[in-house]
């Protein structure tokens, strides 16, 4: 065997669970950024538009784009050095919020910027989840995939935390514009902590050298692989079904929030920050144990909890219960993540993850997108006329979720966290994913398979 071709670095720079440290203490001062960015957006996007739609679109506009690119991704993460794409994600992401603080600052700012915007940075976004998925199984051992998986969960949550409120505040001192210019120097911080360490490149193995070829063949090897495997495809449409029922609520979180509260920004910082409270405990918990022997529980039954969550939001009408069934809705997400995560770093070669990973990302959330465009329409068209007071649905559903701006979104949670914890029992039902770590060994290669 033999290494893949890249820019040699130096070999005292800091690598291992250390070198993944620096990375992770990077990305948690980013997503600290981006948080708040992300809040402060809403916040002006919907005093803009007040359409559950726009806000909607933004998010589809953001994730659509990136899974049409993720499959050739994935190719050029296994092609090119790690470190490298992880870099260039982060630079996309940086151009972008510039471009944004630039409208704002000229006064030019509207709607379809951020949907311009979006797309550009989800574009280079793809290449984030397979160049770090893959980095890791490369940086750290085994045993520690849970709690490395653990540690980037808490990262994501920490920022959720203190961001909506903090961003809140900043919002009445120093405006978005200043909001923007710290996410800007945060994307500075990240990119600088990926230039102090070294990501090794993996070996190339038999079965990663018989994948080679053209940059599509490469593309649809990673779905190919998958097809090939019963147990992982299986469990990739668990994700698919739930992902496309979860983001059909989710989306909508801010405008059901804000419309059962008169606009109080302050009551949905604080729901937010509920959720970076329940992901944070969630990952600390992970990172402490290290997640589940028996992972495919982990996935599971963490599903089937996450989407009771999502049924107890909707359900909720007052803000002291939406920010206890945030915080259970967020508690498991990280056991989920980590499970699935340290199950897919195990059976897949580490020199072709950059294309199976992005495979599987793609197949899992492709449903996602389809959400997001359809929840804004349906909220505004369906569920909200039929559940104002005289609506065609308030008699029915009333005693459930209430009636008046709000309710309409707040049924939908209702059904798609109902549905969801039905798939999620589903799994259970099916054999290859029941038993996914016992059928399939670690790493097989494809020629055994066809044998």
């Amino acid at each position: 065997m033999k290494q893949a071709s890249t820019a040699i670095e130096p070999a005292n720079r800091p690598t291992g669970m250390f070198g993944f440290t620096i990375i992770w203490i990077g990305q948690l001062v980013s997503l600290f950024g981006t948080a708040m960015t992300n809040f402060a957006l809403t916040i002006w996007a919907w005093q803009i538009t007040e359409q559950a739609t726009a806000l909607a679109l933004v998010g589809f506009f953001t994730f659509a784009p990136a899974l049409l690119v993720t499959p050739f991704a994935g190719a050029l993460v296994d092609r090119w050095s790690r470190k490298f794409v992880m870099m260039l994600s982060d630079l996309a992401a940086v151009l972008s919020t510039v471009v944004v603080l630039v409208l704002l600052s000229t006064g030019n700012l509207q709607m379809w910027h951020l949907y311009a915007t979006g797309a550009f940075a989800g574009t280079f976004g793809a290449f984030q989840f397979p160049a770090y998925s893959a980095a890791v199984t490369t940086m750290v051992s085994k045993k520690q995939y849970g709690r490395a998986s653990g540690m980037l969960s808490s990262a994501q949550f920490a920022s959720g935390i203190f961001a909506p409120s903090l961003a809140a505040v900043f919002l009445v001192t120093i405006g978005i514009a200043g909001i923007l210019t710290i996410d800007i120097l945060t994307f500075l911080i990240a990119i600088g902590a990926l230039l102090i360490v070294r990501v090794p490149q993996p070996t190339i193995t038999a079965e990663g050298q018989k994948s080679r070829g053209s940059i599509w063949a490469e593309s649809i090897y990673g779905f190919r692989y998958i097809s090939k495997r019963n147990g992982l495809l299986g469990l990739l449409t668990i994700f698919f079904f739930v992902n496309l029922l979860a983001p059909f609520a989710f989306t909508l979180l801010a405008p059901m929030i804000l419309s059962r509260t008169a606009n109080d920004t302050a009551s949905l910082g604080i729901v937010q920050s509920a959720i970076g409270v329940g992901g944070m405990a969630g990952s600390i918990m992970l990172s402490a144990w290290g997640g589940p022997k028996r992972r495919i529980h982990g996935i599971l039954l963490g599903l089937f909890l996450v989407t009771m969550g999502v049924l107890l939001l909707g359900l909720g009408q007052i803000l002291v219960f939406w920010v206890a069934a945030a915080f259970f809705t967020m508690f498991f997400i990280p056991t989920i993540n980590g499970s699935s995560q340290a199950i897919w770093q195990s059976k897949v070669a580490p020199d072709i993850q950059g294309r199976v990973f992005a495979a599987r990302s793609m197949i899992a959330q492709i449903g996602a997108p389809i959400a997001m465009l359809l929840a804004g329409p349906v909220a505004d068209n369906v569920f909200g006329p039929a559940m104002m007071p005289e609506g065609s649905w308030a008699n029915l559903f009333g005693w459930l979720v209430g009636t008046g701006p709000g309710a309409g979104i707040s049924l939908m949670f209702v059904v798609a966290g109902g549905l969801g914890m039905l798939v999620a029992l589903g799994g259970y039902a099916i054999p290859a994913v029941r038993n996914v770590e016992d059928n399939l060994p670690d790493h097989t290669p494809d020629s055994e398979l066809s044998e």
